[in-house]
Protein backbone atom coordinates (compact mmCIF):
# COMPACT_ATOMS: atom_id res chain seq x y z
CA UNK A 1 0.00 0.00 0.00
CA UNK A 2 1.50 3.33 -0.90
CA UNK A 3 2.03 5.62 2.38
CA UNK A 4 -0.16 8.21 0.96
CA UNK A 5 -3.12 5.68 1.51
CA UNK A 6 -2.67 5.51 5.46
CA UNK A 7 -3.28 7.48 8.02
CA UNK A 8 -1.79 6.56 11.02
CA UNK A 9 -1.68 8.20 14.65
CA UNK A 10 1.59 6.84 16.01
CA UNK A 11 2.78 6.58 19.64
CA UNK A 12 6.14 8.07 19.16
CA UNK A 13 7.00 6.60 15.61
CA UNK A 14 7.70 7.82 12.39
CA UNK A 15 6.05 6.34 8.98
CA UNK A 16 5.85 2.69 8.26
CA UNK A 17 8.67 2.01 6.43
CA UNK A 18 8.12 1.60 2.63
CA UNK A 19 5.64 -1.63 1.73
CA UNK A 20 8.91 -3.01 0.10
CA UNK A 21 10.92 -3.57 2.76
CA UNK A 22 8.39 -5.22 5.03
CA UNK A 23 8.97 -8.75 5.95
CA UNK A 24 6.77 -11.08 6.98
CA UNK A 25 6.63 -12.39 10.25
CA UNK A 26 7.59 -16.03 11.14
CA UNK A 27 4.32 -17.57 11.27
CA UNK A 28 5.90 -20.98 10.84
CA UNK A 29 8.86 -20.98 13.27
CA UNK A 30 9.15 -23.35 16.06
CA UNK A 31 7.50 -21.55 19.15
CA UNK A 32 10.21 -20.60 22.20
CA UNK A 33 9.43 -19.81 25.63
CA UNK A 34 11.77 -18.50 28.33
CA UNK A 35 10.51 -18.05 32.17
CA UNK A 36 12.71 -18.82 35.32
CA UNK A 37 15.43 -20.50 33.33
CA UNK A 38 16.13 -18.86 30.00
CA UNK A 39 16.76 -20.82 26.85
CA UNK A 40 18.16 -20.33 23.80
CA UNK A 41 17.17 -20.87 20.47
CA UNK A 42 19.29 -21.17 17.26
CA UNK A 43 20.94 -17.48 16.50
CA UNK A 44 18.98 -15.36 14.94
CA UNK A 45 19.73 -12.58 12.91
CA UNK A 46 22.17 -9.79 14.75
CA UNK A 47 20.60 -6.75 16.44
CA UNK A 48 22.12 -2.97 16.47
CA UNK A 49 23.86 -2.13 19.86
CA UNK A 50 24.73 1.06 21.21
CA UNK A 51 26.92 2.08 24.30
CA UNK A 52 24.47 3.85 26.83
CA UNK A 53 25.81 5.21 30.32
CA UNK A 54 28.33 2.57 30.43
CA UNK A 55 30.86 4.27 33.49
CA UNK A 56 29.51 4.56 37.03
CA UNK A 57 30.09 8.17 36.25
CA UNK A 58 27.67 8.51 33.35
CA UNK A 59 25.20 6.77 35.40
CA UNK A 60 25.15 9.15 38.21
CA UNK A 61 25.11 12.20 35.98
CA UNK A 62 21.96 10.09 33.70
CA UNK A 63 19.88 9.94 37.49
CA UNK A 64 20.71 13.46 38.90
CA UNK A 65 19.34 14.58 35.01
CA UNK A 66 15.73 13.11 36.04
CA UNK A 67 14.76 15.42 38.92
CA UNK A 68 10.92 14.35 39.45
CA UNK A 69 9.91 17.91 37.65
CA UNK A 70 11.59 16.42 34.58
CA UNK A 71 9.53 13.02 34.99
CA UNK A 72 6.45 14.84 35.18
CA UNK A 73 7.07 16.89 32.11
CA UNK A 74 8.54 14.48 29.82
CA UNK A 75 5.53 13.41 27.44
CA UNK A 76 5.32 11.03 24.46
CA UNK A 77 6.50 12.12 21.23
CA UNK A 78 4.82 13.83 18.29
CA UNK A 79 4.65 11.92 14.94
CA UNK A 80 7.31 13.69 12.15
CA UNK A 81 6.73 17.12 11.13
CA UNK A 82 6.90 16.22 7.78
CA UNK A 83 3.41 14.65 6.28
CA UNK A 84 1.23 16.25 9.05
CA UNK A 85 -1.82 15.47 6.43
CA UNK A 86 -0.93 11.67 7.13
CA UNK A 87 -0.07 11.42 10.35
CA UNK A 88 -1.68 12.54 13.68
CA UNK A 89 0.27 13.29 16.95
CA UNK A 90 0.25 10.92 19.98
CA UNK A 91 -1.61 12.25 21.97
CA UNK A 92 -4.53 13.33 19.91
CA UNK A 93 -5.97 10.16 19.64
CA UNK A 94 -7.74 10.13 23.44
CA UNK A 95 -8.82 6.77 24.80
CA UNK A 96 -12.51 7.78 24.90
CA UNK A 97 -12.60 8.62 20.95
CA UNK A 98 -14.82 5.76 19.76
CA UNK A 99 -15.93 2.23 22.15
CA UNK A 100 -13.99 -0.12 20.70
CA UNK A 101 -15.94 -3.13 18.45
CA UNK A 102 -17.98 -5.58 19.84
CA UNK A 103 -16.11 -8.31 18.02
CA UNK A 104 -12.32 -8.23 16.41
CA UNK A 105 -11.32 -9.92 13.47
CA UNK A 106 -8.82 -12.68 13.65
CA UNK A 107 -7.91 -11.71 9.24
CA UNK A 108 -9.16 -9.43 7.23
CA UNK A 109 -12.97 -10.13 6.79
CA UNK A 110 -14.69 -11.26 2.95
CA UNK A 111 -15.41 -8.33 1.24
CA UNK A 112 -13.83 -5.87 3.70
CA UNK A 113 -10.97 -3.55 1.50
CA UNK A 114 -7.71 -3.72 3.10
CA UNK A 115 -7.33 -0.07 1.76
CA UNK A 116 -8.14 3.00 4.13
CA UNK A 117 -10.66 4.91 2.72
CA UNK A 118 -10.35 8.56 1.78
CA UNK A 119 -12.07 9.74 4.19
CA UNK A 120 -10.93 7.93 7.16
CA UNK A 121 -12.71 9.79 9.69
CA UNK A 122 -15.51 7.63 8.25
CA UNK A 123 -14.46 4.45 8.89
CA UNK A 124 -15.47 2.07 11.20
CA UNK A 125 -14.57 -1.13 12.34
CA UNK A 126 -15.56 -3.76 9.83
CA UNK A 127 -18.56 -5.75 10.94
CA UNK A 128 -17.96 -9.49 11.55
CA UNK A 129 -19.79 -12.56 12.38
CA UNK A 130 -19.06 -13.78 15.60
CA UNK A 131 -16.01 -16.28 15.20
CA UNK A 132 -14.77 -16.71 18.54
CA UNK A 133 -15.72 -19.40 21.08
CA UNK A 134 -17.75 -18.81 23.69
CA UNK A 135 -15.06 -19.09 26.16
CA UNK A 136 -13.51 -16.42 23.92
CA UNK A 137 -16.13 -14.23 23.82
CA UNK A 138 -16.62 -14.17 27.79
CA UNK A 139 -12.91 -13.78 28.70
CA UNK A 140 -11.48 -10.82 30.46
CA UNK A 141 -11.75 -7.47 28.79
CA UNK A 142 -11.26 -3.98 28.67
CA UNK A 143 -9.60 -1.25 27.13
CA UNK A 144 -7.65 0.92 28.87
CA UNK A 145 -8.78 0.22 32.55
CA UNK A 146 -5.86 1.53 35.71
CA UNK A 147 -4.47 -1.89 36.86
CA UNK A 148 -5.17 -2.05 41.30
CA UNK A 149 -4.99 -5.68 41.33
CA UNK A 150 -0.91 -5.91 42.17
CA UNK A 151 0.95 -8.37 41.59
CA UNK A 152 4.19 -8.77 39.51
CA UNK A 153 2.87 -6.89 36.78
CA UNK A 154 2.90 -3.85 39.11
CA UNK A 155 6.91 -4.41 39.82
CA UNK A 156 7.99 -5.24 36.77
CA UNK A 157 6.47 -2.66 34.56
CA UNK A 158 7.84 0.95 34.25
CA UNK A 159 8.23 4.10 32.92
CA UNK A 160 11.08 4.57 30.82
CA UNK A 161 12.17 8.44 30.33
CA UNK A 162 14.71 9.36 27.97
CA UNK A 163 16.30 12.94 25.67
CA UNK A 164 15.69 12.27 22.05
CA UNK A 165 18.55 13.00 19.89
CA UNK A 166 17.55 13.44 16.67
CA UNK A 167 14.77 15.10 14.24
CA UNK A 168 12.27 18.00 14.94
CA UNK A 169 11.93 16.85 18.88
CA UNK A 170 15.77 16.44 19.55
CA UNK A 171 16.59 17.88 23.11
CA UNK A 172 12.80 16.90 24.45
CA UNK A 173 12.62 15.06 27.37
CA UNK A 174 9.48 11.60 26.76
CA UNK A 175 8.73 9.02 27.86
CA UNK A 176 7.87 5.74 27.23
CA UNK A 177 7.07 2.39 29.14
CA UNK A 178 8.95 -1.03 29.76
CA UNK A 179 9.07 -4.36 31.15
CA UNK A 180 11.61 -6.36 33.35
CA UNK A 181 11.95 -10.11 32.29
CA UNK A 182 13.42 -12.81 33.09
CA UNK A 183 17.24 -12.82 32.33
CA UNK A 184 20.58 -14.50 32.53
CA UNK A 185 22.54 -11.32 33.53
CA UNK A 186 18.73 -10.25 35.42
CA UNK A 187 18.73 -7.00 34.20
CA UNK A 188 17.15 -6.86 30.76
CA UNK A 189 14.12 -4.10 29.91
CA UNK A 190 12.08 -5.21 27.08
CA UNK A 191 10.30 -1.91 25.03
CA UNK A 192 9.94 -0.81 21.54
CA UNK A 193 12.22 0.17 18.66
CA UNK A 194 11.24 3.90 18.68
CA UNK A 195 11.18 4.17 22.70
CA UNK A 196 15.54 3.54 22.28
CA UNK A 197 15.66 5.01 18.59
CA UNK A 198 14.11 7.64 16.05
CA UNK A 199 14.81 9.66 13.65
CA UNK A 200 18.20 7.63 12.92
CA UNK A 201 19.64 8.38 16.33
CA UNK A 202 19.63 6.77 19.82
CA UNK A 203 18.26 8.88 22.46
CA UNK A 204 20.05 9.99 25.62
CA UNK A 205 19.75 9.63 29.11
CA UNK A 206 17.70 6.36 28.76
CA UNK A 207 16.08 5.05 32.50
CA UNK A 208 13.79 2.53 33.18
CA UNK A 209 11.74 3.55 36.68
CA UNK A 210 10.01 0.16 37.64
CA UNK A 211 6.48 0.66 39.64
CA UNK A 212 6.04 3.85 38.71
CA UNK A 213 3.16 5.58 41.10
CA UNK A 214 1.84 9.07 40.27
CA UNK A 215 5.68 10.64 40.79
CA UNK A 216 6.54 7.90 43.39
CA UNK A 217 9.63 5.53 42.20
CA UNK A 218 9.63 2.77 44.71
CA UNK A 219 11.96 0.79 43.22
CA UNK A 220 14.67 3.17 42.35
CA UNK A 221 15.86 4.57 39.15
CA UNK A 222 18.18 2.30 36.20
CA UNK A 223 20.41 4.37 33.91
CA UNK A 224 20.93 1.85 30.48
CA UNK A 225 24.27 0.26 30.11
CA UNK A 226 23.16 -0.45 26.38
CA UNK A 227 20.49 0.14 24.17
CA UNK A 228 19.61 -2.98 21.40
CA UNK A 229 17.02 -3.01 19.06
CA UNK A 230 16.26 -5.10 15.48
CA UNK A 231 18.34 -4.59 12.68
CA UNK A 232 15.06 -3.53 10.56
CA UNK A 233 14.17 -0.75 13.27
CA UNK A 234 17.91 0.05 13.12
CA UNK A 235 18.20 0.72 9.57
CA UNK A 236 14.58 1.90 8.19
CA UNK A 237 12.63 2.32 11.24
CA UNK A 238 10.65 -0.73 10.33
CA UNK A 239 7.13 -1.01 12.23
CA UNK A 240 6.91 -4.63 11.49
CA UNK A 241 10.29 -4.62 14.20
CA UNK A 242 9.46 -2.32 16.26
CA UNK A 243 11.24 -3.89 19.48
CA UNK A 244 13.78 -3.18 21.55
CA UNK A 245 15.91 -4.16 24.74
CA UNK A 246 17.95 -2.21 27.61
CA UNK A 247 20.54 -3.83 29.76
CA UNK A 248 20.25 -1.60 32.59
CA UNK A 249 23.15 -0.98 35.52
CA UNK A 250 22.94 -2.64 38.95
CA UNK A 251 21.61 -0.23 41.78
CA UNK A 252 22.86 -0.44 45.48
CA UNK A 253 25.27 -3.86 44.49
CA UNK A 254 21.59 -5.55 43.45
CA UNK A 255 20.57 -6.41 39.35
CA UNK A 256 17.11 -4.88 38.48
CA UNK A 257 15.17 -8.58 38.15
CA UNK A 258 16.24 -9.12 41.67
CA UNK A 259 14.81 -5.84 42.56
CA UNK A 260 11.58 -6.45 40.79
CA UNK A 261 11.32 -9.86 39.45
CA UNK A 262 10.69 -10.54 35.98
CA UNK A 263 8.46 -11.55 33.51
CA UNK A 264 8.88 -14.61 31.24
CA UNK A 265 9.48 -13.94 27.56
CA UNK A 266 8.11 -15.97 24.55
CA UNK A 267 8.66 -15.79 20.83
CA UNK A 268 7.25 -17.67 17.70
CA UNK A 269 4.08 -17.77 18.83
CA UNK A 270 0.66 -18.81 17.56
CA UNK A 271 -1.25 -15.98 16.75
CA UNK A 272 -4.65 -14.95 18.03
CA UNK A 273 -4.76 -15.52 21.56
CA UNK A 274 -5.86 -13.88 24.74
CA UNK A 275 -3.53 -11.07 25.78
CA UNK A 276 -3.12 -8.31 28.18
CA UNK A 277 -1.26 -5.50 27.55
CA UNK A 278 0.15 -2.89 29.94
CA UNK A 279 1.72 0.49 29.73
CA UNK A 280 1.52 4.24 31.54
CA UNK A 281 -0.09 6.13 28.60
CA UNK A 282 0.51 9.76 28.98
CA UNK A 283 -1.59 11.55 26.08
CA UNK A 284 -5.24 12.45 27.01
CA UNK A 285 -7.28 10.87 28.89
CA UNK A 286 -4.18 9.87 30.73
CA UNK A 287 -1.28 11.74 32.35
CA UNK A 288 0.85 8.77 32.86
CA UNK A 289 0.73 8.70 36.72
CA UNK A 290 -0.57 5.18 36.84
CA UNK A 291 -0.52 1.72 35.52
CA UNK A 292 -2.78 0.99 33.01
CA UNK A 293 -3.77 -2.07 31.08
CA UNK A 294 -6.27 -3.92 27.93
CA UNK A 295 -7.34 -7.26 27.54
CA UNK A 296 -8.89 -9.16 24.82
CA UNK A 297 -8.09 -11.63 21.64
CA UNK A 298 -5.83 -10.15 19.26
CA UNK A 299 -6.48 -10.06 15.75
CA UNK A 300 -4.22 -9.45 12.55
CA UNK A 301 -3.58 -5.81 11.04
CA UNK A 302 -4.89 -6.32 7.32
CA UNK A 303 -4.74 -2.80 6.86
CA UNK A 304 -0.60 -2.34 6.31
CA UNK A 305 1.88 -4.24 8.92
CA UNK A 306 2.79 -7.68 9.97
CA UNK A 307 1.37 -6.55 13.21
CA UNK A 308 -0.89 -8.02 15.58
CA UNK A 309 -3.85 -5.73 17.10
CA UNK A 310 -6.04 -5.66 20.54
CA UNK A 311 -8.40 -2.97 21.25
CA UNK A 312 -7.12 -0.64 23.24
CA UNK A 313 -7.59 2.72 23.94
CA UNK A 314 -4.57 3.69 26.05
CA UNK A 315 -2.21 6.55 24.15
CA UNK A 316 1.40 7.73 23.57
CA UNK A 317 3.40 7.30 26.51
CA UNK A 318 2.06 2.98 26.42
CA UNK A 319 4.75 2.55 24.02
CA UNK A 320 6.47 -0.47 24.86
CA UNK A 321 4.55 -1.86 27.76
CA UNK A 322 4.16 -5.02 27.17
CA UNK A 323 1.68 -7.58 25.76
CA UNK A 324 1.33 -10.95 28.00
CA UNK A 325 0.13 -14.80 26.61
CA UNK A 326 -0.87 -16.87 29.58
CA UNK A 327 -1.41 -13.85 32.37
CA UNK A 328 -2.79 -14.77 35.97
CA UNK A 329 -5.17 -11.57 37.51
CA UNK A 330 -4.19 -12.68 40.86
CA UNK A 331 -0.31 -13.23 40.37
CA UNK A 332 0.27 -10.66 38.16
CA UNK A 333 2.39 -12.64 35.87
CA UNK A 334 2.46 -13.61 32.40
CA UNK A 335 5.09 -14.77 29.33
CA UNK A 336 5.97 -11.18 27.36
CA UNK A 337 5.03 -11.40 23.88
CA UNK A 338 4.52 -8.16 22.11
CA UNK A 339 4.50 -4.52 23.06
CA UNK A 340 2.50 -1.24 22.56
CA UNK A 341 3.59 0.06 18.94
CA UNK A 342 1.20 2.24 17.11
CA UNK A 343 -2.21 3.16 16.34
CA UNK A 344 -4.30 4.16 13.08
CA UNK A 345 -5.79 8.01 13.57
CA UNK A 346 -9.34 6.66 12.87
CA UNK A 347 -9.08 3.83 14.85
CA UNK A 348 -7.91 4.76 18.40
CA UNK A 349 -9.58 1.82 19.56
CA UNK A 350 -6.80 -0.31 18.31
CA UNK A 351 -3.60 -0.85 19.59
CA UNK A 352 -0.61 -2.79 17.59
CA UNK A 353 2.19 -4.65 18.79
CA UNK A 354 4.93 -6.15 16.36
CA UNK A 355 4.90 -10.19 16.14
CA UNK A 356 7.42 -11.28 18.27
CA UNK A 357 9.61 -13.72 16.04
CA UNK A 358 13.39 -14.59 15.54
CA UNK A 359 14.07 -10.93 15.09
CA UNK A 360 12.80 -9.68 19.01
CA UNK A 361 14.51 -13.39 19.92
CA UNK A 362 17.96 -12.16 19.00
CA UNK A 363 17.41 -8.62 20.94
CA UNK A 364 16.67 -10.31 23.76
CA UNK A 365 19.53 -12.96 23.69
CA UNK A 366 21.84 -10.59 23.16
CA UNK A 367 20.70 -8.43 25.73
CA UNK A 368 20.59 -10.85 28.41
CA UNK A 369 24.66 -11.93 27.39
CA UNK A 370 25.66 -8.45 27.82
CA UNK A 371 28.23 -7.38 30.25
CA UNK A 372 27.10 -5.14 33.05
CA UNK A 373 30.25 -3.58 33.06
Amino acid sequence: MHPRARRLAVLAVPALAAAGAMLPAAHGAAATVTGTVTRSAAAGPRPAVHEAADTATEQRTVKKFWTVARMETAKPLDAPGAGDRHFAAAGSTGGSARSAPAEVPAEAPAGVSAEVPADASAARPPTVAPSLTAAARVSSRTSGSSWTAGGTVAKTTGRVFFTVTAGSDAGRNASCSGTAVTSANKSVVITAGHCVKLNGAFHANWVFVPGYDQGDRPHGTWPAITLLTTAQWNSGENMNYDVAAAVVAPQGGKSLTDVVGGQGVAFNQPRGRQTYAFGYPAGGPYDGSKLVYCSGRTFDDYLSSQDQGLSCGMTGGASGGPWFLNFSERTGGGLLNSVNSFKYNFASYWMFGPYFGPEAEAVYNTAQKAALT
